[in-house]
């Protein structure tokens, strides 16, 4: 047990008992630049990497205040959430997650509390829900591939052109595909189960994923180094806020906002019914809708808008071609069904035996 503990150590992780179960999280805190006057606390799934810049630049308008700031996997975090407030413990001032439907599914449950500004009135209505979930970034759902080796009439620009590609070069990309593994996932699982809304060609997808030794990993950014290394060829379904910023470090991938049709979900943000510091929360997430925020999360975090163009380098249907081409998911209570347990059990079921197929 010493020696996992210290492998787990050195991987930057750290294991923590918490209501019954075991979560893994990174922990991090950013000082106040100025005399500390209060701690805002932030409990989330989301990179450092894309949050940092939001939370820095917050801090230039609130000196005060230090952020302590905890990452989980989507799973993890709502497994948390959920203990929580069943147990009416204290929770974060403000919670963040990709995973929109744990989210709505907290709200749902009496998790979070109202909040109206006219900050959280600019939000499009498919990106908020009772004055409760609020989306403050605009996601889509990628194709990432290696510049380096993927040949350019192989690079697929629709779900029907992947599908073809493993069906027609099926040794070539022989284990060289990755994807989200949607059991350990959350916001694999949510592109997933919409994916099967927009069109039948995902089941010819998983089908193929199948037959090409498809590998599963848990988070994006797992899944965007082992494309960067050349060890996968092409990743699908990946948050494209994070393939970008890759992208814009040097690292030789290319991104594909697929030309049928593309999922697009709104990161969410919450202030729960317990928390610590509600006044904190509200003004972070006033931050987050703020011409501010979004100007900082278009420019040094999340890179794509609801209402910019989309970003330079990116293989993508000009957005104001009213083109239909863009899915957003809403949010709302049509996001209960993903977390159904016998729609969820179903789901996964049909998933695993098209991923266990020879």
């Amino acid at each position: 047990m010493t020696a996992l503990l210290r492998y787990l150590a050195r991987i930057g992780l750290c294991l923590v008992a918490m209501a019954g179960f075991a979560a893994a999280k990174e922990n991090y805190r950013f000082p106040a630049v100025g005399q500390e006057s209060a701690v805002l606390t932030i409990h989330a799934s989301a990179d450092i990497s894309a949050i940092e810049p939001m939370i820095r630049d917050f801090q230039q308008a609130e000196p005060g205040i230090t952020v302590d700031f905890t990452d989980y996997l989507t799973n993890e975090l709502y497994d948390l959430l959920s203990a929580q407030c069943a147990g009416g413990e204290k929770m974060a001032d403000i919670v963040i997650s990709s995973s929109v439907d744990h989210i709505a599914k907290l709200a749902n449950d009496g998790c979070a509390q109202a909040y109206d500004s006219p900050n959280t009135n600019r939000i499009p209505d498919w990106a908020k829900w009772r004055n409760e979930v609020f989306g403050f970034t605009f996601e889509p759902a990628v194709i990432v591939y290696n510049r380096n080796l993927v040949p350019a009439a192989d690079i697929p620009r629709t779900h029907h052109d992947l599908a073809e590609l493993l069906r027609a070069k099926s040794e070539l990309y022989d284990g060289k595909i990755g994807t989200y593994d949607i059991e350990r996932s959350g916001i694999g699982y949510l592109f997933a189960f919409f994916d099967t809304q927009q069109s039948n060609i995902f089941g010819r997808l998983l089908e193929s994923f199948g037959r090409s030794r498809a590998t599963l990993r848990c988070c994006t950014g797992e899944l965007l180094s082992r494309i960067e290394s050349g060890e996968l060829l092409i990743g699908y379904n990946l948050i494209g806020s994070y393939a970008y910023g890759r992208y814009k470090a040097g690292a030789p991938i290319g991104i594909v906002m697929p030309r049928d049709y593309t999922l697009v979900l709104s990161r969410t943000a919450m202030i729960p019914a317990k928390a610590g510091r509600t006044d904190l929360g509200r003004k972070f997430l006033d931050y987050l809708l703020s011409s501010r925020g979004q100007s900082v999360a278009v420019e040094k975090s999340f890179f794509f808008s609801f209402d910019r163009p989309v970003p330079e380098g990116v293989d993508a249907v000009d957005p104001g071609a009213g083109s239909g081409v863009y899915r957003p998911i809403m949010i709302g209570p049509a996001l209960l069904a993903t977390l159904d347990q016998q729609n969820r059990q179903r789901f996964l079921a049909e998933w695993k035996a098209s991923m266990e197929r020879d």
